[in-house]
């Protein structure tokens, strides 16, 4: 199976790429794993909706171009399903067995997803109601993928 987190705009603190790519390294593992990062648009101060809604169409411009045609997209919304870890493991499985080899998670910028990126949407998931730094996030995404796989494969897991 590949994996990709496709997201808007680089990590800057040296303490979440430390987690991000020792992360990476352990789910070398189980998949082939990917981070693909997309350059993110400056946001003026009291920007209009409609500066903000050109922002994120060109974000989305970005992310949408390295979307895999055969991909399963999966975008991190506050409003998308919850699931507990087990949970997001056996939908990780499912998607396996019926034949997708290529997920493809979202995450956006700090405006949030353009609607064109949600159309290109097959799931959406949330991990909370509270709002995450994005490179935070990503750390937390990592993680749960690597959890989710250590799940499928029984072996021990923090709980």
């Amino acid at each position: 199976m590949k994996i990709t987190i496709i997201c808007v705009g680089k990590v800057k603190e040296k303490f979440y790429r430390d987690a991000i790519d020792e992360f990476e390294k352990r789910l070398s593992k189980y998949c082939k794993f990917e981070i693909v990062e997309v350059a993110d648009e400056k946001t003026p101060d009291r920007a209009s909706a409609t500066e903000e809604e050109q922002i994120k169409e060109k974000e989305a411009g970005r992310i949408l171009s390295k979307i895999k045609e055969d991909a399963y997209v999966c975008t991190l919304e506050i409003a998308g399903k919850r699931m507990t870890s087990p949970g997001f493991a056996e939908w990780i499985e499912r998607l396996g067995v019926s034949g997708k080899s290529s997920i493809a998670f979202v995450i956006g910028g700090s405006l949030g997803l353009h609607a064109s990126v949600l159309a290109r949407s097959n799931q959406a998931i949330s991990f909370s109601d509270m709002t995450f730094p994005h490179q935070l996030m990503r750390v937390i995404l990592c993680e749960q993928i690597y959890r989710a796989f250590r799940i499928i494969n029984n072996e021990p897991y923090h709980k």
